[in-house]
């Protein structure tokens, strides 16, 4: 863990606390802050993925905070909706906003709101999904999370059976990369892939996801879905629960990826229904985006970059987490706790797990 990471790491609690007085007081599009004399807008795409709400917004608030006292956070969340958060984006700009952190719910389409800002006379900072026209753009590298979880898939499964695969939404650029890069590993492993095509979500939804295994199981035995890709947890929850569902027990269900490391989906894996997640560290990605958002706002260089597609770019490294590693990389990472994991229902799982 580098010393970045730990200090981060280790003021994971007070954010969280941080994050819930916010939301405990303020409506989720309100200020986080006021009073200040430079205006920095973070506008998120949407709250079904709880990252957003529990992670990103509270640590790029509180980091801003911290080396900005005079800079104000409007805070904006689109809830799926492109043109909400078009209209949010107008709202920022008009509120006074000179730097934009923002996560769009359509990236391909991002680009009249880019262009908005800019007329504006505002830097935007593309925050985890591209944006071509952005200033800056930062994310992790989302092709190798897709091959990091189509991995795993691989050598959890071995070289023969057959797969459903679950992609994320088609407007969501990052989506597009994460399939990429899954499919790069998947193509070549001797898997099949049981239906025609594979599944793109339109709105990430677990809800969707479950329904379409469940189509599935009309067509396919639970015996023959030896494993399942699934993008990200929201998607492996409802993978799962349709699974559960045609009643396949537990210690039966087939691997199933993931990504985001949700809470939820840290305490299927304990409990071995879900085989792995991949961490993003919000700590680092969202305290980045704080500070570089800071530098522009004060004027100053943001740092050392690189390309990424002719746009200057932060790009982090993703980590698989199975159950042999949770403690290391989610515990001792600081972003929940034993006692946040081994509840009541997963008490025993955590004994096994060397989690008590």
């Amino acid at each position: 863990m580098s010393a970045f990471t730990r200090r981060l790491a280790s003021t994971s609690a007070a954010l969280i606390v941080a994050a819930a007085g916010l939301a405990a007081c303020q409506s989720p599009n309100a200020a986080d802050q006021e009073g200040g004399s430079k205006t920095i807008a973070l506008l998120l795409p949407e709250s079904k993925t709880t990252r957003y709400e529990s992670f990103d917004r509270p640590i790029f608030t509180k980091q801003v905070k911290k080396l900005c006292p005079d800079c104000t956070v409007k805070y904006y969340n689109a809830d799926q909706d492109e043109a909400k958060q078009s209209q949010q984006m107008e709202t920022a700009i008009s509120a006074g906003a000179k730097v934009i952190v923002l996560d769009p719910v359509n990236g391909p389409g991002a680009g009249g709101m880019v262009s908005s800002a800019h007329e504006a006379g505002a830097k935007v900072i593309a925050y985890d999904r591209f944006i071509k026209s952005a200033d800056y753009y930062m994310s992790f590298d989302n092709e190798a999370v897709g091959k990091l979880q189509a991995t795993e898939l691989v050598q959890a499964m071995g070289d023969k059976g057959g797969y459903l695969q679950l992609n994320g939404a088609p407007s969501d650029p990052n989506a597009a990369q994460f399939k990429k890069g899954a499919e790069s590993v998947l193509e070549k492993s001797g898997l099949q892939l049981l239906t025609a095509n594979s599944y793109d979500n339109p709105d990430w939804s677990p809800n969707n996801a479950q329904k379409y295994v469940t189509d599935q199981l009309s067509k396919f035995s639970p015996d023959e879905i030896q494993g399942v890709y699934a993008a990200n947890d929201g998607q492996a929850g409802g993978v799962i629960a349709a699974l559960k569902g045609a009643g396949v027990k537990a210690a039966d269900l087939p691997p199933v990826t993931g990504q985001d490391a949700e809470l939820a989906a840290i305490q299927r894996i304990v409990s071995g229904e879900q085989y792995m997640t991949v961490f993003k560290s919000y700590f680092i990605e969202a305290a980045e985006a704080g500070k570089v958002a800071v530098a522009l706002a004060n004027g100053e260089n943001p740092g050392k970059t690189t390309d990424f597609e002719g746009v200057k770019s932060f790009i982090f490294e993703p980590v698989a987490v199975k159950k042999d590693n949770v403690k290391e990389t989610i515990v001792d990472e600081g972003l929940y706790s034993v006692k946040d994991i081994c509840t009541a229902n997963y008490a025993a799982a955590c004994k096994s797990a060397g989690l008590s």
